[in-house]
């Protein structure tokens, strides 16, 4: 018996054979027949296959999705829209335990933590739920001769095209589905190659909730194929796409065709300011989380820690000391606090950057190895930390996407702020201090979509997130983002 069937709880049934797509209500194949090995990040090994689509797929699910968008579901009152979203709550509620697993088992995220994601995924679609009245009609005054009535709305903007990273799927998919529910669109997602199975799995709790056929679809398969062919369809009314800012400019061109709208949410290299006065027992492990979190596959991750260079030296031995304690395992084992990275080409990826940290001169003080024994066959890398760093090195402007600390002291609170802003992304930051007047200042001072201060992560849906310069642009969650699936209408009556 193997480490992990000794872990494993009842593998879902939903892992097996080949998975299909959700089109039009009907779960096919890709037309292509070819099909992608789906691999447990823990093991290496093959779990089942998705399809691999490609454009053929993509037209189908756009051809749906209109179908859908102009037939039945145009006629949905908010009420009904509201019920349906409040019974696929309940669903996904009740089967959370099987996609926590099914998460775990294919994007590698500690089961502790996506057993965690049950509050927040009720919290998003009560949101959602909850905007269902967003088009509701006003009547404003108008400046008009004569006698006119003005109506003014805002009405669904059509199909809209979702493209979703592999490190946090069960979290993603909300982002397209709900506001595409509460307004009255329909969507196609393209969730990532690489983790595709729990949005296959919430795909169908939702046929089964009642959802009308061809209101959500679902086409996995590789980016340059399925991906490119969603970006670049003339039938897509917007765009959402989160991941990588090189897969962003080639998505802005592939929108050009029909000038779709677009929201993107790319890439972060967030600064965790530590003043000397922050409480250190609070800060050390608060600033270490932000990097760690998810194997630091997450893109609003502090990964530049800025310690004031008073403590830089002790607060780089107590990260180092907590960054010990940290259970780097299989998710399925309940004392994991830290996953696999998601793929072979992930763990080269940080893996060179660690070359890279250390050939550029920063001292590496912990981790920077893979792990092998027991774990020799995933995709692990110990929690890393790298001090003395300055940020102009490679690893203090670049996003990694694991696991990996680049400490950068500073001096004074000005020169804080010009490190934090030294940088071509702006999506989140942090401040650690207990002087209020600097909370405020320096937390004004970064410019970053969200800024925690004596905190790291947290995240209301009904607040949002975004980011600035290229860290994209459009707001997640609170009503921005329900009002981006709308656009304003107006209707002049002549009541002479």
């Amino acid at each position: 018996m193997t480490t992990q069937e000794m872990l494993s709880p009842q593998r879902p049934d939903f892992i097996a054979g080949r998975k299909k797509n959700l089109i039009g209500g009907r779960w096919v194949d890709s037309a292509s027949g070819r099909t992608i090995d789906v691999v447990n990040p823990a093991t290496g090994g093959k779990m089942c296959e998705i399809a691999a689509s490609d454009s053929t797929d993509i037209d189908l699910a756009v051809s749906a999705a209109r179908s859908a968008f102009e037939g039945e579901w145009s006629r949905w009152t908010p009420h009904q829209r509201r019920k349906l979203m409040l019974k696929i709550h309940d669903l996904v509620l009740e089967n959370f335990e099987e996609l926590a697993l099914i998460e775990t088992l294919d994007m590698g995220a500690p089961l502790s933590r996506t057993k965690g994601l049950a509050e927040w995924t009720s919290q998003v679609l009560h949101f959602f739920a909850s905007q269902c009245g967003a088009g509701t009609v006003a009547t404003p005054e108008n400046s008009l001769p004569g006698d006119f009535l003005t109506l003014r709305s805002l009405a669904p903007v059509g199909v809209v095209g979702g493209i979703i990273p592999w490190n946090g799927p069960l979290i993603g998919l909300w982002w397209i589905f709900g506001p595409a529910l509460a307004t009255g669109c329909t969507a196609v997602l393209k969730p990532a190659e690489d983790a595709s199975l729990s949005v296959l799995r919430v795909a169908e709790l939702m046929s089964e909730a009642g959802l009308p056929d061809g209101v959500i679809n679902v086409v996995t398969g590789y980016g340059r194929d399925a991906g490119q062919a969603l970006a670049e369809h003339k039938d897509i009314d917007r765009i959402a796409f989160t991941g990588s800012i090189g897969t962003a400019k080639s998505i802005v061109r592939a929108s050009a065709g029909n000038l779709k709208r677009l929201q993107l949410e790319l890439g972060g290299k967030s600064p965790d300011i530590i003043f000397a006065d922050a409480d250190l027992d609070k800060a050390v492990p608060g600033a270490s989380m932000g990097v760690y979190t998810n194997s630091g596959q997450v893109c609003v991750a502090g990964t530049r820690i800025l310690v004031q260079r008073s403590i830089h030296d002790e607060f780089v031995e107590r990260m180092t000391e907590f960054t010990k304690t940290i259970k780097v395992g299989d998710g399925l084992d309940p004392n994991t606090q830290l996953g696999p990275l998601i793929s072979q080409r992930q763990l080269d990826r940080v893996m060179n950057y660690i070359d890279i940290g250390g050939g550029e001169g920063a001292r590496l003080a912990s981790g920077g190895s893979r792990l092998g024994g027991a774990l020799a066959n995933g995709f692990f890398v110990e929690p890393t930390v790298f001090a003395g760093a300055s940020n102009e090195m490679t690893i203090a402007q670049e996003e990694i996407f694991g696991p990996v600390a680049s400490v950068i002291p500073f001096d004074e609170p000005e020169d804080a702020l010009r490190i934090a802003n030294d940088t071509p992304f702006g999506l989140a930051g942090g401040v650690w201090t207990q002087n209020l007047a600097t909370a405020h200042k320096v937390s004004r001072g970064i410019n970053a979509g969200t800024v925690w201060v004596n905190c790291y992560g947290v995240l209301d849906p009904a607040i949002g997130f975004g980011g600035t310069k290229m860290s994209g642009y459009g707001w997640k969650g609170a009503k921005e983002h329900v009002e981006s699936y709308l656009y304003p209408k107006a209707v002049y009556i002549n009541l002479g």
